[in-house]
């Protein structure tokens, strides 16, 4: 029997809790269309993000190794993918809806420019000069609102505004909210935030291992590793092969934190009165989170992986390259705004400014696209 949207949006009344966001409550989108009426608003706006231009370049972008250092490291878009599966998940737990989570999570990574945080950091830098900055989660709002070009009606994807108001992660004086909320727009948002959290912290750790730049023996000093060692040994004996102990461990690591997590909010929930989508807008704080006990060690793994494998010379070096490369095409096509792609040069043409058009070319660029266009421009500039 194919399911009605009327049939799904009961579906959703029925099983969702109360507190969570309610597709028949959506705001709606900016530019009116036909509703759909085989899939929720949520799930038209996962299904837009994923036939997306941007969300393709993701598997070609940075996560922590540049996309082209080896084929079993995560990049950006395997990294979207795993937060959406754990955000779908403590969603379900918690009562609250996963087609909006997993939105999100396929979404929030849309803005990182190419070599990762260094990327970043240099696009930040050089938007300094003009008295403006970049934070990739501002950039993957302008993808979604207006970057994206599949529609000839407008531009952007024109998602739900449940959707782009809870990808602001940061202060709001820098983005346009259109849903008046203290802390987020609702606690899928919220769930997002912490299913990256797991996602990276554990999979950096199966990615370092795995690179040889961290060992077994040093994440034997971590309380969160040995306690989720000690279960798989019970489970499956203490003569299992390294590489599939290291990825059950991972596992189990990742198990670990969405049931401290799934267990705490739940807590805090109660604790908080929370009945409905205003009482969760209305709150100050955080609602989706670890607990007391948790957060240490959570926070002495990210210190550790901070030291030994972020700031490692064999990753810092790719990242100080890509930094210093990401400047200089900057610089190139500040001085050379003809050299930009006809689309960019048209927004240039029709009065937005050059460095903001610049800053998203750049942004778009997958990793190996940066390089080719430095290599072609280097030898002219």
């Amino acid at each position: 029997m194919l399911k009605t949207l009327k049939e799904l949006l009961a579906d959703e009344k029925r099983t969702l809790a109360p507190y969570a966001m309610h597709s028949a409550q959506s705001l709606g989108r900016f530019h009116k269309e036909r509703v759909d009426n085989t899939r929720t608003p949520f799930q038209r706006d996962r299904d837009r993000i994923i036939h997306s231009k941007a969300f393709r370049r993701l598997q070609a972008k940075t996560q922590v190794f540049v996309s082209y250092f080896g084929d079993h490291y995560r990049d950006r878009l395997t990294h979207s993918i795993e937060v959406s599966q754990i955000a779908r998940d403590v969603s379900r737990s918690l009562g609250l809806n996963e087609d909006l989570a997993e939105t999100m999570a396929l979404a929030h990574d849309l803005g990182h420019p190419p070599f990762g945080h260094g990327g970043e950091f240099a696009l930040d830098d050089v938007m300094k000069d003009f008295g403006l900055h970049f934070e990739h989660n501002e950039q993957s709002r302008r993808i979604l609102e207006k970057l994206e070009t599949m529609n000839p009606n407008y531009d952007g994807l024109n998602l739900s505004i449940e959707v782009l108001d809870g990808l602001l992660k940061h202060e709001q004086s820098h983005h346009l909210a259109h849903i008046k909320f203290q802390t987020s727009a609702h606690l899928e948002s919220q769930v997002v935030d912490m299913a990256d959290e797991i996602a990276y912290t554990n999979h950096d750790i199966d990615d370092a291992l795995r690179s040889g730049l961290i060992t077994l023996q040093q994440m034997r000093k971590f309380k969160l590793w040995c306690r989720a060692e000690k279960d798989i040994q019970i489970q499956y004996g203490k003569n299992i092969d390294l590489k599939r102990l290291q990825s059950r461990v991972i596992s189990r690591m990742i198990s670990l934190m969405i049931q401290d997590l799934c267990k705490t909010s739940e807590q805090n929930i109660k604790k908080f009165r929370l009945n409905s989508i205003d009482d969760v807008r209305r709150h100050k704080g955080k609602i989706v989170d670890f607990s007391r006990q948790l957060k240490p060690e959570i926070k002495e793994l990210r210190q550790f992986l901070m030291q030994n494998f972020y700031y490692n010379p064999k990753v810092a070096r790719q990242i100080d390259r890509g930094k210093k490369l990401l400047k200089k095409l900057f610089l190139y096509y500040i001085k050379k705004p003809q050299e930009l792609p006809e689309p960019y040069r048209s927004e240039i043409k029709l009065g937005e400014a050059k460095e903001i058009v610049v800053k998203d070319y750049i942004a778009g660029m997958t990793d190996h696209y940066a390089e080719e266009q430095a290599r072609a421009h280097g030898a002219r500039a």
